[in-house]
């Protein structure tokens, strides 16, 4: 049975977001969408604002918005194995892919084991740290304890380089260093509660939106 509906713009834009992390995409019936990484270091979910009526697949969501792209306020016919995207006028059919030739999200979100660090990372502080890592070229934000704590954009690798220092509102008498790769934080913008476990894991959350981020593995934590 085809269903004729829309997709709102919140929900291209979780796509086009969630199409940083994995250029593919398996969309499941109701109005949850979930990614991963190639590398298995990123995970998102999302609670969007569009219900999907079944499971598809799309190996390229960037060529799937561009297609929905080509119409105004186009309407979607979700078939067995197409979605038919148009108008009355034009349309064009999208073929769906077979799950089995993308990376796919685990059934289960990851849990953060006992996170030793929580905080607010507003927008403003987000946006600051990802435009100092462009402008200096570091390739990593660290996160690091102290009064108050401190995040930056460096490079660990090498003393030598610039860095970009931020002093945060929340303070911690441990001590710690989590170290992630800039090219990992390919979140929306807004403002996350971050917990990060020595573990290895992180989470970013905010509303309906949640991404767990690897730590690198040179992040310490001295208790």
């Amino acid at each position: 049975m085809k269903v004729n509906m829309k997709i709102n713009k919140q929900t291209l834009n979780t796509l086009k977001n969630f199409s940083d992390i994995n250029m593919s995409i398996e969309v499941k019936a109701g109005n949850t969408l979930r990614t991963v990484s190639v590398q298995k270091n990123i995970l998102a979910e999302a609670q969007v604002e569009t219900t999907f009526p079944q499971d598809f697949a799309i190996y390229e969501v960037n060529r799937f918005l561009g297609a929905a792209s080509l119409f105004d306020d186009p309407d979607f016919e979700f078939g067995e194995k197409s979605v038919k995207i148009g108008n009355n006028k034009y349309s064009l059919d999208y073929v769906y892919c077979d799950p089995s030739m993308i990376v796919t999200p685990p059934e289960k979100n990851i849990t953060v084991p006992d996170p030793e660090v929580r905080f607010t990372l507003t927008q403003d502080t987000l946006s600051q740290l990802l435009k100092a890592g462009n402008v200096l070229g570091t390739p990593e934000i660290v996160v690091e304890g102290g009064s108050p704590m401190k995040v930056r954009a460096m490079d660990t690798q090498n003393d030598s380089t610039d860095t970009f220092h931020v002093n945060l509102n929340d303070s911690s008498d441990k001590s710690f260093r989590f170290v992630f790769k800039i090219e990992n934080l390919k979140m929306v913008p807004g403002d996350y509660d971050v917990e990060i476990s020595s573990k290895g894991i992180a989470r970013f959350s905010q509303n309906k939106l949640q991404y767990w981020i690897a730590t690198e593995s040179s992040s310490t934590y001295g208790g």
